[in-house]
């Protein structure tokens, strides 16, 4: 413990310390009490293991794809995909709300129609992608950015427009011009939001993935359990749901390591 903190902080650190580990404790409990009941109910015939499958038996399915290096290929596909539909999602979000910031005409012009597009269920764009761009990787990825790139533009740009005007204007003041704004102001002030905005759209590329693999893929996490649920091998479905699982919860936790080192600098 550092000598210089006072005794009320030092507790202070100390309960948020055994806080932390208090829930950490509580959430592992809570997932080994939900496997250990789902495998329970499972082997007791209380759940139809057909048709829920059972963490036994998706483990069983997992070691088995592994030997021929099955599911790595799956995973690895989904994960290709996921990450290069998010740096277009992100890329295009922030160019295009910066282009919208800077032309408020054009922002007033395009809003009813990005309304529009990101109401839209994007599942019922999925088939008229096929048809344009064909049953391939470019169709999956096309329908992913589709999903989130529009309520990204949207979010982003009305958080540009709630950066603070006083810094603005001292910009404007000092001789400064939009550029000027544009990457001394509007970029640094946003950078928690872009951060909170790639949290939500990380998430979402990851399902706009597995909508392109219900319709136009041979290999993928969507692949699979479409095909699981097609021959009714539940234990790849179950497994694929899993392991989509696991993907998003570390494509959150590592945008909150990111979002930390952003605090720090």
């Amino acid at each position: 413990m550092d000598k210089s903190l006072s005794a009320a902080q030092a507790h202070y650190l100390k309960a948020r310390s055994r806080h932390r580990h208090m829930v950490l404790a509580g959430q592992i409990l809570l997932f080994f009490l939900f496997v250990g009941i789902w495998e329970l109910t499972a082997y007791t015939g209380i759940l139809n293991d057909f048709i829920f499958s059972s963490p036994s038996r998706m483990v069983s399915c997992f070691i088995q794809m592994t030997k021929d290096f099955s599911i790595f290929g799956h995973i690895g596909i989904t994960l290709a995909e996921t990450v290069g539909s998010f740096f277009l999602v992100m890329a295009c979000g922030i160019l295009i709300a910066m282009i919208l910031w800077l032309f408020p005409f054009l922002a007033e012009l395009l809003d009813p129609y990005l309304v529009m597009l990101n109401s839209l269920p994007k599942s019922a764009l999925a088939p008229v992608l096929i048809v344009w761009l064909g049953n391939n990787v470019k169709t999956i990825v096309v329908a992913a950015v589709s999903v989130a790139v529009f309520g990204s533009i949207m979010t982003l740009h009305t958080g540009f427009k709630q950066v603070d005007s006083d810094k603005i204007r001292l910009i404007y003041t000092l001789g400064g011009n939009k550029k000027d704004v544009l990457f001394k102001v509007l970029i640094p002030s946003s950078v928690p939001l872009i951060i909170n905005n790639m949290k939500v759209n990380i998430g979402l590329c990851l399902v706009g993935v597995i909508i392109g693999e219900f319709l136009a893929a041979d290999k993928g996490l969507g692949y699979l359990i479409i095909y699981g649920s097609q021959v009714f091998k539940m234990d790849i479905v179950m497994m694929s749901i899993v392991i989509l699982c696991i993907l998003s919860m570390g494509f959150y936790r590592l945008i909150s390591l990111l979002e930390k080192h952003a605090r720090k600098a």
